[in-house]
């Protein structure tokens, strides 16, 4: 199975299915001397753990990690740096749902898709590889890139802007605001008002067995210009890489994004003046990125989040082994919306972005000695 790594000078693999032994994931590119502890990562796996809400899943997933490789005496020795996440909710009963359903597409996930592709022995038992549960791995590797990025002065935060047509204000706030607002509600709005409509919207649906999607906004700040590499590396392409690779996320806007189709070239442009004997851009528009490369402003991004596609209503289907269709019951545990728990894993995904770029720049600069004159 390729596709399980990401990044070219910081790498990222993870590997482990959803009703496995575990989950892990293995960082290269670590530099050497970097204070590290488990409870490092365990401070952003905890605002993806399952079960602490009315409105997560009920699994009850501890998500505690061990670091097992790359350490000497709490520093980084350059070494991988390897980390595993054992399950330890996966009771019997929990696997029999699955497969008493296993030949069965559930409408939303990955059934089919997977079943063409590796056949029989494809992972049938909570979606495998397919599961949001993979994504414990990425948020682990993500809390070792950041680490690296607070030295460079650079910080990342996700929270929920948007839940069906419940929109929040964040216009407002600081980033440090959007950051410890967030971490207020189960459903990771920084816009504390809003946030408790959102909560009690996702329950009243949760109570009729569906479930909600939404946006989720990303901020990242102290970002120097100069990163993204051109044409088919760009930064932009490389941020939208990895949040349509997170599982349920079906979109993925950067600044204005779709709403730079309502504007005149007059509007949307951002004019650049001077601050300080630094280049700045009264507006972004861009999203801090102009022709892909990152131009000083804050990286502003934001992705589609789908409902969860398990719900409580029993919806027709097609049997994979008698090719006949068939009804597909309500079954399994399920989050009634995942957008406030994907939150750590869109923050992680650009933080391992950042870094990979600022790695790949700093490497270019070594060896050709370009002597920056812009500054930052």
């Amino acid at each position: 199975m390729l596709g399980n790594t990401f990044g070219r000078m910081f790498r990222v693999t993870t590997c482990g299915e959803s009703y496995g032994k575990a989950l892990a994931a293995l960082c290269d590119g670590v530099p050497p001397g970097l204070e590290l502890c488990d409870a490092d990562i365990q401070e952003e796996l905890d605002k993806r753990r399952p079960g602490q809400s009315a409105i997560d899943s009920p699994r009850q997933e501890t998500d505690q990690v061990q670091i097992f490789s790359g350490m000497r005496d709490g520093y980084t020795t350059g070494a991988p740096v390897g980390m595993i996440i054992y399950n330890v909710d996966t009771l019997p009963q929990h696997v029999k749902e699955y497969e008493d359903a296993k030949d069965l597409i559930r409408p939303g996930h990955a059934e089919y898709t997977y079943r063409i592709k590796y056949g029989d022995y494809v992972d049938w038992c909570g979606a495998g590889r397919a599961s949001g549960r993979e994504t414990a791995a990425r948020v682990a590797a993500g809390a070792v890139a950041k680490k690296i990025l607070a030295r460079e002065g650079i910080k990342v935060v996700a929270y929920v802007k948007k839940l069906m047509d419940i929109e929040a204000d964040v216009s407002r706030l600081s980033f440090d605001e959007r950051e410890q607002n967030s971490l207020k509600n189960e459903i990771f709005c920084p816009d504390l008002e809003t946030a408790e409509q959102m909560i009690e919207y996702t329950k009243r649906v949760k109570d009729e067995g569906d479930t909600v999607g939404g946006v989720v906004e990303i901020l990242a700040v102290g970002v120097p210009p100069g990163l993204g590499e051109p044409v088919f590396d760009k930064l932009s392409a490389g941020l939208a890489h990895a949040l349509m690779s997170i599982q349920a996320v079906k979109g993925c806007e950067i600044g204005a994004g779709f709403a730079a189709t309502m504007m005149k070239g007059s509007e949307c442009n951002d004019i650049p003046y001077m601050k300080d004997g630094k280049i700045r851009f009264r507006t972004n528009n861009s999203g801090g990125m102009d022709g892909g490369i990152s131009n000083g402003e804050d990286i502003i991004a934001r992705i589609a989040v789908k409902p969860t596609s398990t719900i409580s209503i029993a919806q027709p289907t097609v049997n994979m082994t008698t090719m006949q269709e068939a009804d597909l019951a309500a079954i399994t545990r399920r989050d009634a919306t995942i957008c406030g728990r994907i939150c750590a894993v869109a923050a992680a995904m650009t933080r391992i972005t950042i870094l990979d770029h600022l790695m790949m720049w700093r490497g270019y600069d070594a060896v050709s000695g370009i002597e920056h004159k812009l500054g930052w």
